[in-house]
């Protein structure tokens, strides 16, 4: 260490220490860096003699000079005294760093200064933008993926129903007068087995367009939905329901609407695979403007925080809910059952 730099050490005990530190040690009085460590120097991409006596000027992007100088004098006058923030600095190749510093006032060689700490933090503050920006693409091809899945499903729906539903009702009129004329015994027996079996066929129709969008989501309200898919469930299951609602005649967006129903379904589906569970329980209420949906079984619970085969499931619970500017919990623990909660705005 040169005489120059030796007499530039701040006037503080233990200075090898602050010399061998990972992080940049400085102190900046009247616009220029009184001292430096060689990390803070290496920050900046200068060594330790150049660094000190440089002006803030020379080491600060132009257009954020005045931003890092306010702060200079904001903990000068006392006001506050401290601060920990992220700034800019400027490389020697012209880069600019990415510098998180924690300053405070300080008396140095008897006159107001600002000594601080600094870690470049350029490499992980862009790799947080960079998964930042990943999640929200991922959010919005997720929300893209629901709301074509949901068209698709409407429209087949509509297909299923309307046109098939149509030609297979036709079909039963058709064998229904053939067997009026139908003179023959045999003959009467066959056309009574066909219409039969295209009775069967149509009520299947209707089952599938019904599991693909629930009419009762598009005519009546979502109470009445939902206390359907909560039978068919317990025919399926053999789950025992109870349903709590005062929110009779409910009738939402048609986006919230079937976000919730879609939840609500994920829900059921979840305890009849994975709960092992003799009872559910769902409370529907509305209250201060906004939607509340409680389910909660008595089945064998989980760890959230575990990952686990329906973790895509309760993702894409949560995925729904936040496009709707709601909120989902889930409290559950081994043994304890599962309780899902959904808060969401009427609007």
């Amino acid at each position: 260490m040169t005489d120059l730099e030796r007499e530039s050490l701040p006037d503080m005990p233990f200075h090898t220490i602050v010399e061998q530190m990972v992080a940049g040690i400085y102190v900046i009085q009247d616009d220029c860096f009184a001292y430096c460590n060689a990390t803070w120097a290496g920050i900046i991409g200068y060594t330790v003699k150049e660094a000190i006596g440089m002006s803030l000027a020379q080491v600060v992007p132009p257009d954020f000079l005045e931003v890092v100088r306010s702060r200079i004098r904001a903990r000068l006058s006392g006001d506050p005294p401290s601060m920990h923030f992220i700034t800019r600095g400027l490389h020697r190749n012209g880069q600019v760093r990415l510098i998180e510093v924690h300053g405070s006032r300080i008396v140095y060689r008897g006159h107001p200064a600002v000594m601080g700490v600094g870690v470049d933090v350029t490499d992980r503050v862009r790799n947080e933008e960079e998964l930042k920006r990943s999640r929200e693409q991922l959010q919005a091809l997720a929300a893209y993926t629901a709301n074509k899945l949901e068209e698709q499903r409407l429209a087949m729906a509509r297909d299923i129903h309307d046109v098939l539903g149509g030609m297979l009702t036709s079909i039963k009129m058709d064998a229904t007068r053939i067997q009026r004329r139908a003179d023959n015994p045999e003959l009467q027996s066959l056309t009574q087995g066909l219409i039969a079996l295209t009775q069967q066929t149509i009520d299947t129709v209707k089952q599938i367009s019904e599991a693909l969008r629930p009419s009762a989501l598009d005519h009546l309200d979502l109470s009445v939905a939902l206390a359907n898919e909560l039978h068919a469930f317990t025919r399926r299951s053999g789950v025992r329901h109870a349903l709590d609602t005062d929110a009779k005649a409910l009738r939402l967006l048609p986006r919230h609407t079937t976000a919730v129903y879609r939840i609500f379904q994920e829900g059921l589906t979840n305890i009849s695979r994975h709960s092992k569970a003799q009872h559910v329980g769902v409370t529907l209420r509305v209250e201060d403007q906004q939607l509340r949906l409680e389910l909660h079984d008595d089945g064998c619970g989980f760890d959230p925080a575990e990952p686990g085969g329906s973790a895509l499931g309760l993702l894409s619970m949560s995925e729904r809910a936040r496009e709707i500017g709601g909120e989902l919990r889930i409290r559950s623990a081994p043994g304890q059952g599962t309780r899902l909660s959904l808060r969401a705005p009427l609007h």
